[in-house]
């Protein structure tokens, strides 16, 4: 595997880890569904290199992700068409991080907005930098969760929180995120090269195919559910986009924008 191309992303082969980062650290790593499609092809390519036994998704700067890049959609001509076009490229992404067989790493560098706060809740493994924070603002912009958040977060953190967090809008700082078990530990940005990755390259090492066995036998019993929250959340964003709440919350949202 060559793992060229790329536009959206950085990713690179180091041993036997793929480093994949969000690159676009002027706008907070927002991610359009260009990067989306290169995020899925990204995964695709390392669950099929019988080299690679861990993959890493972490954010150039100081940004894991901010989310999804929003903007206007009245210069769309068929957005019924975009936005179908657009969701099933998600769904797609979020298929492919279900049915990966390498172990997936979210190495949270920095603030998890949105799709950044969800793929590390499903994530194999989650670590999380001390500046780093979760926020999903999904109700605030009138969108259902995403990402088989609705399974995850209250599997994760319990009912409670995940209500907070999905519906209620609260932001999870690095110290919740490791007491409601989201991440497993908390590093320091400083021990990144010391410490971080040389522990990540140790993991690597492990038996391959032990790995993947030990893998699909704990996601085993979730896969169903995971594919099914996937199809049902997609169904229920895209059709919040046709809302009067949505295109409240997303005017609201770009006016405040302009302004800063």
């Amino acid at each position: 595997m060559s793992y060229i191309g790329y536009e959206q992303l950085v990713v690179n082969k180091e041993g036997k880890v793929v480093v994949i980062e969000f690159n676009n650290p002027a706008k907070k790593n927002c991610v359009n569904y260009a990067g989306y499609a290169e995020l899925t092809r990204a995964l695709t390519e390392a669950n099929d290199d019988d080299g690679v036994t861990i993959v890493v998704i972490t954010g150039k700067g100081e940004y894991f992700t901010a989310g999804n890049q929003l903007s206007p959609m009245n210069n769309i001509d068929n957005l019924e068409g975009y936005l179908k076009k657009t969701s099933a490229i998600f769904k797609n992404l979020i298929n492919t991080f279900i049915n990966c067989k390498k172990v997936i790493l979210a190495l949270v560098n920095g603030p998890a907005i949105g799709v950044g706060a969800t793929i590390a809740s499903l994530a194999d493994v989650a670590w999380c930098a001390e500046e780093a924070y979760f926020y999903t603002p999904f109700c605030k912009l009138g969108l259902a969760p995403e990402a088989c958040s609705s399974v995850t977060f209250p599997l994760i953190m319990g009912r409670s929180k995940a209500t907070e967090m999905l519906v209620l809008n609260e932001k999870l700082s690095a110290d919740e995120a490791y007491h409601y078990h989201l991440v497993s530990r908390i590093y320091k940005l400083s021990e990144l090269d010391t410490v971080v990755w040389p522990k990540i390259h140790e993991f690597s090492e492990l038996p391959p195919n032990t790995m993947k066995t030990c893998k699909r036998l704990i996601h085993s019993p979730l896969r169903e559910k995971l594919e099914k929250a996937n199809i049902e959340e997609c169904e229920a964003v895209y059709n919040n986009m046709f809302q009067d709440e949505f295109y409240q919350a997303i005017t609201n949202f770009l006016t405040r924008k302009s302004k800063l």
